[in-house]
């Protein structure tokens, strides 16, 4: 097999903040093969391991990556590639100013990350609010949920939540597409951001659908629904790829409209295993 040699175009770089999940469904995993699919240089910076445990209802076990070695990914991380980075000296060498927040997992992760996040210079910063994670003490995951609103919400331009999600972040019942739009509303007011609320397959009726507000557009992202039970990795893949679209260049608005598409595919082709669900194919916009 023969390569070109001529010089290619350096890709957009782009950071995934995230935990590994170990059936390779979601998390930093399932980033990774969006960020790829759509054409970015993806970097994962780990915060937790995820397993499930097939021998307790496939309910998730925690792992907490240890503080020091996450600001240490994080330093190698921007030094290499940061807003910070020097890329006057060293031409055709791509700045990371975009990154997804997926799972972070205790409050004090949250507070690694967000002085992170503060130092740096990120043009996009696009939040996977999740909020809770099976397996964690309910006062712990209840902590983590109230500083992750406190300290990372304020920092985000771009929000993905969950139907649950969106009910803790806008503090209002979602029973359908209205109500989803009101949500999204209220999530904007209190972080600045502009909103991809998911409705996914929890909604009544026939279509997936998803709201997009930025505080002047407010559009309803809608597809047939494939199936009634949710996949995973859906909402990471959706994350991912409004990630990947912006680091490209696209508006907010756009890059929602292709992560809708790109994880309708996905969804459409999933991967079936051996766990009581399924996972949402990357390649499946092929």
């Amino acid at each position: 097999m023969t390569f070109a040699t001529t010089a290619a175009q350096s890709p957009a770089v782009v950071l995934t903040i995230a935990g590994s999940e170990s059936t390779g469904g979601a998390g930093a995993q399932a980033d990774l093969r969006t960020f790829q699919e759509l054409g970015v240089f993806g970097i994962a910076n780990l915060t937790c391991i995820v397993s499930f445990d097939p021998n307790d209802s496939w309910n998730h076990r925690f792992t907490p990556v240890d503080q020091q070695v996450i600001a240490h990914q994080l330093e190698a991380t921007t030094a290499a590639y940061g807003p910070a980075s020097d890329a006057v000296t060293h031409p055709g060498r791509p700045v990371l100013d975009t990154v997804k927040i997926g799972m972070l997992g205790s409050p004090a992760t949250i507070g690694t990350v967000a002085a992170a996040l503060g130092a740096g210079n990120y043009r996009n910063v696009v939040l996977d609010p999740v909020l809770i994670c099976k397996g964690q003490e309910p006062g712990h995951a209840l902590d983590t949920d109230q500083a992750l609103k406190v300290q990372i919400l304020p920092l985000a331009t771009f929000v993905t939540p969950n139907h649950f999600e969106a009910e803790s972040l806008s503090g209002l019942a979602i029973t359908d597409v209205e109500s989803l739009k009101a949500a999204a509303i209220r999530i904007h007011e209190l972080s600045g951001a502009a909103v991809l609320a998911k409705g996914g397959v929890r909604l009544a009726g026939p279509d997936a659908v998803d709201v997009y507000y930025d505080g002047d557009t407010l559009e309803v992202l809608s597809s047939p629904k494939v199936g009634e039970v949710a996949v995973s990795g859906a909402g990471c893949s959706l994350a991912a790829a409004v990630t990947a679209e912006l680091a490209k260049g696209a508006t907010p608005l756009a890059a929602a409209r292709t992560a809708k598409e790109f994880v309708t595919a996905g969804i459409r082709n999933r991967v079936a295993s051996g766990a009581p669900f399924d996972a949402l194919w990357q390649g499946g916009a092929r």
